[in-house]
């Protein structure tokens, strides 16, 4: 028989006889059993439930199931671990004891993907109502465990690291993660001393969550963003798979620096650059010529290259410190930490970055390199022109164009540029025809379309940044900013909704200067007398700026303080 419902003098329910769904929702609940109304006009029997002291919710009962599946997957990790004893009680008794282990208590260690136990109301597919199941955090960090109660009354686990790592896939290019997924996934099957280092593992987590936002998923982030955070400082003091802590240190940088911490990131990005460096990771990676700066570039040897894909994950982890470094010491103002200078220690010997498919197959030749950078910004522009060599070398002239702005002091007095100056506008000028144009972006496949975006916009700002300290005095260099910043508006137009899901961050960066330059060039077309020009198309323009950054900024919260400024000014003029 069912109970009946206690309620108060004023026709209410008593306070906490309300089943927990309808506690969830704030909503009046009349406490029938074995389903209130509520319930049952929401066709959820089965989801409600009560916490009223007379017995263990299936909630309940299920984390329990889970902290003692835990507590045995340690013990037979761990021989020397201990399991917490076993806490017995009198299934007679009335006092319940869903108190200790009810859900959010400090006795328990479970993480909800929601703040509700139970699936949200809606026809969503079932991967996406289980990943609000309650989740708790393996003692491997590379996988999690989820157990759902299904209608036929068995629980099934699922593995949540193969579908974070599905998630996570697609993002990889933004990340600049050289990484292969095929030989990742199938490592998650290995014993744990076999599999990828925690920090690697868990940063991809954190960005699979990440990027998931606002889905449930995504309130995992804190979690994994403590387990790499532990993780690299483990790697870090046992120096142990050094190359996979680099590249997690990576993915932590560009985390933070994406969500506006900017000293967060700017720390990481800084650090994981000196270690790189320390790893000799930007000398030649084979063949004579190779330096080793320190005892740490023995243990990144690698014992197994016949596939030439380990070599190649070498080789990409350096460009992608590389591409972190130079750009976002651009954006943050701060000095690279990767040097190029002429001692063997620093100098980058690296062989441009290829397509980490064409390490596997072969197709790649492993033979030394000498001064691959500085040969580029010389206007050598041979070496490869694979989408991830592209992306390095406007790396390369994005970094040289702000340097040598920020060191020339004078205005231009002569006719003549200083020397360095034109040897980058040349530079620039042999590298731009190797780049797929603008307007052939949506025939490519979509990976390298989000890729060479950025490449386009990294280069047109770099020529905004070469020359704006001279575009007051000469009409030349003011013309030359003016188109590079109104290509740059004209890319926003080829880039969907869906695209900016997969951006890299530092391309808000880059709006941010092209804004500012034509918001200066309002001023220049508006304040002159006469009034010759129309300053539309320039209104135009910044107009496609600030829906760019806007959608970025959805996705990526760094440009929240930017695009208020540039809002202001315009709301100004």
């Amino acid at each position: 028989m069912a109970n009946k419902p206690t309620f108060t003098d004023k026709g209410t329910l008593q306070r906490g006889k309300a089943c927990l769904r309808c506690r969830k929702r704030k909503m009046r609940c009349d406490g029938n059993r074995p389903a209130c109304q509520q319930c049952t006009h929401a066709k959820k029997p089965d989801g409600c439930e009560y916490d009223d002291g007379k017995g263990k919710t299936r909630t309940q009962i299920l984390r329990e199931t889970i902290q003692r599946l835990e507590h045995r997957v340690r013990e037979l990790e761990d021989p020397e671990y201990v399991s917490p004893a076993v806490i017995l009680f009198d299934p007679h008794s009335q006092q319940s004891e869903s108190s200790s282990s009810s859900y959010g208590s400090p006795g328990s260690t479970s993480i909800s993907v929601s703040h509700s136990p139970f699936p949200p109301e809606s026809t969503n597919s079932p991967a996406e109502n289980w990943l609000n199941a309650p989740v708790s955090p393996s003692p491997s960090p590379f996988t999690t465990d989820i157990f759902f109660e299904e209608p036929q009354s068995y629980q099934t686990p699922f593995d949540l690291g193969p579908m974070l790592l599905d998630i996570f896939s697609p993002h990889r290019y933004q990340c600049g993660l050289g990484i292969h997924m095929g030989h990742l996934r199938e490592s998650l099957s290995l014993p744990a001393s076999e599999q990828r280092h925690p920090a690697l593992m868990n940063a991809i987590y954190l960005w699979a969550c990440f990027v998931s936002r606002p889905k449930p998923l995504s309130q995992h982030e804190e979690t994994f963003l403590i387990q790499a955070l532990d993780s690299v400082r483990d790697g870090l003091r046992q120096s142990d798979r050094l190359l996979d802590v680099i590249q997690a240190s990576c993915l932590l940088s560009l985390y933070f620096l994406a969500n506006g911490r900017l000293v967060e990131g700017s720390f990481h990005a800084s650090a994981v650059a000196s270690l790189a460096v320390q790893c000799g990771l930007q000398t030649a990676v084979t063949g004579e010529g190779t330096f080793s700066p320190s005892s740490s570039r023995e243990r990144l040897s690698l014992d197994h290259v016949e596939s030439g894909y380990k070599e190649g994950e070498r080789i990409l982890a350096f460009w992608q410190v590389y591409n972190l470094d130079r750009c976002w010491s651009v954006a943050l103002r701060k000095p690279c930490v990767a040097l190029d200078s002429e001692d063997p220690w620093t100098s980058i010997d690296c062989p441009w970055p290829q397509d980490i498919t064409e390490y596997e197959s072969g197709n790649v030749s492993m033979g030394s390199t000498f001064s691959t950078v500085k040969s580029f910004l010389q206007g050598d522009i041979s070496g490869g022109f694979s989408i991830q060599t592209l992306r390095a070398k406007a790396s390369a002239i994005f970094s040289r164009a702000d340097q040598l702005s920020a060191s020339w002091r004078y205005r231009l007095s002569v006719d003549a540029y200083p020397e360095e100056f034109r040897t980058l506008e040349l530079t620039i000028n042999r590298f731009i025809p190797t780049i797929i144009p603008i307007h052939q972006l949506n025939a490519t496949l979509p990976e390298e379309k989000h890729t060479l975006i950025v490449v386009h916009t990294l280069i047109q700002v770099a020529v905004l940044q070469l020359y704006q300290r001279f575009a007051q005095d000469d009409p030349v260099t003011y013309d030359k900013c003016s188109a590079a910043a109104k290509a740059c508006a004209t890319i926003t137009k080829y880039i969907s909704e869906q695209d900016y899901d997969y951006l890299d961050p530092i391309i808000g960066s880059c709006w941010t200067t092209v804004a500012e330059w034509l918001i200066r060039e309002i001023v220049n077309i508006e304040s002159a007398w006469p009034i010759t020009m129309d300053s539309s198309d320039v209104r135009n323009d910044i107009a496609a700026i600030l829906y760019a950054m806007n959608s970025l900024n959805t996705r990526f919260p760094v440009l929240g303080i930017a695009v208020s400024k540039i809002q202001k000014k315009m709301a100004e003029l």
